[in-house]
């Protein structure tokens, strides 16, 4: 693993797959990193072949995901809270309780011993041998007939925690706001594997291509349902091996994600000002409806996100978006840049007039609608961040409203499902900009979408039963 990485293991053990996973877990608990990054940093380390990569992923993800149901069901058979043992001790719990829940593969007498043999491998670091309490422990699990779930006619919120593994303030909140059946909707959609969903690169093919490749590669693919532009892959894998990456023909997107440049509805020849743009998905999807004609500044204040967002640009063949480092709520920093940016050939503004003729504010948010891809983040969140993000995103949509000319759109999207996030900043910031009116999104929404169109016209996928992540956006007209 990187050296920087706590490792709860020697140079000299082994790094199984379960090892890996152990150590990957334990991280997570205090890193601000995602999983996908410290998954994709550690399996660079390891020689391991496809089984045990797989198996690495299959444990990781699975502990983040079923993580409050897989404590639930140890709790019985402990003497002592699961939360006051080392975080080490929790984690090797926790691996050997889901690979007897879920993994019927694997045999649950070999799921006992590798735990125990794990604890065996860290004793030194946690400061006793750990194994006999592992074992002690574990195999009480295995005996302890399973608890029937908890009556959510008793208590709903709590009910629902526990059978989807989500938090019980997210899922309270839920219940309250969206009722029952809508919530248990929510819970059960976080709770599960995502599809591996990309976006056709129309720059550079079809849809209809791009399948038929697949189909002659043998890969078993489908066309998405609701976007115009999507592919469901049946098996995930490494997407650098898929046919037609490094030709740029594809981008992995989910299938709510690529409703929003949509709503934006980009022509060619347009300046298009992308406020939080990196790692630059929504920006190369921006410009290929705008047929690579035009100019988009991407702004972000992160030199290495905007260095992916070049690299995914490079890739795809993006030719007309223009990366600009800066914080996007300071409009002195990175205003001067967008004005250098601009090459002869883009049309200019009149002096003192606004110049950008659409912006796209995918802004940064609490991401409660893309929990079940950043499973770790179900357990990092709480309700106390929701308004230093509304803030945050207040700010963001105040510092760009000026450089939009007259007749121009912005639109305003995030991954929450919170309305603190998503409703309440639109409403705040049409009151204090009347300059700015609403408009419906759904002439610009394909037809099987329209189902996710609010009463006040704004997009929302939270709840959807197409297997997407939950996705807001409103548009905006600057009058």
């Amino acid at each position: 693993m990187a050296p920087h990485s706590r490792s709860l293991f020697t140079t000299q053990t082994a790094q199984s797959a379960r090892a890996t996973a152990l150590s990957l877990l334990v991280e997570s608990d205090t890193s601000e990193e995602g999983v996908d990054i410290l998954l994709e940093r550690a399996l660079a380390q390891c020689p391991f072949d496809s089984r045990d990569r797989s198996l690495t992923v299959e444990l990781t993800y699975g502990v983040l995901r079923r993580r409050a149901t897989i404590d639930w069901r140890l709790e019985p058979v402990l003497d002592k809270p699961l939360l006051r043992l080392p975080v080490a001790v929790q984690m090797v719990l926790r691996l050997g309780a889901y690979q007897v829940l879920f993994l019927d593969r694997i045999p649950q007498s070999a799921a006992v011993n590798e735990s125990v043999n794990l604890a065996k491998a860290f004793s030194g670091t946690v400061g006793r041998d750990w194994s006999g309490f592992v074992n002690a422990v574990l195999r009480a699990f295995l005996r302890h007939p399973p608890e029937p779930w908890p009556d959510m006619n008793l208590d709903a919120a709590p009910a629902l925690a526990v059978r989807y593994s989500v938090p019980g303030w997210l899922s309270r909140r839920w219940v309250e706001r969206l009722g029952l059946a809508s919530a248990e909707r929510a819970c059960e959609g976080v709770s599960v594997t995502p599809p591996l969903t990309l976006r056709v690169n129309q720059l550079v093919t079809t849809r209809a291509s791009l399948l038929d490749t697949f189909a002659q590669a043998g890969i078993a693919a489908t066309p998405t349902k609701v976007s115009p532009f999507g592919i469901l892959l049946q098996e995930g894998g490494p997407v650098p091996s898929l046919p037609g990456f490094h030709e740029g023909a594809f981008y992995v997107e989910d299938e709510a994600a690529q409703l929003i440049p949509l709503l934006l509805d980009p022509q060619p020849g347009d300046i298009v000002l992308d406020a939080c743009a990196a790692p630059g998905g929504k920006s190369t999807h921006v410009a290929a409806l705008m047929q690579n004609k035009g100019l988009i500044y991407a702004v972000d204040r992160k030199e290495a996100r905007l260095n992916l967002a070049r690299s995914n640009c490079h890739r795809l063949g993006v030719r007309i978006v223009e990366p600009i480092m800066g914080d996007i709520r300071q409009p002195r920093v990175w205003g001067p840049l967008v004005t250098a940016a601009r090459p002869p050939s883009v049309k200019q503004a009149r002096m003192g007039e606004p110049s950008i003729d659409r912006i796209l504010v995918d802004a940064p948010c609490s991401g409660l609608g893309v929990l079940r891809r950043h499973p770790e983040a179900k357990w990092r969140k709480d309700a106390q961040a929701l308004p230093r993000h509304q803030a945050l995103q207040c700010q963001i949509l105040e510092s760009v409203a000026s450089c939009l000319r007259p007749g121009g759109v912005l639109v305003y999207s995030t991954c929450s499902t919170e309305p603190e996030e998503n409703e309440d900043v639109i409403e705040r910031f049409c009151r204090a900009h009347t300059e700015f009116q609403r408009e419906s999104v759904v002439s610009w929404l394909p037809s099987v979408a329209q189902g996710f169109v609010t009463e006040h016209g704004a997009l929302s996928t939270v709840g959807n039963r197409f297997s997407m992540d939950g996705f807001y956006a409103a548009r905006l007209r600057k009058v």
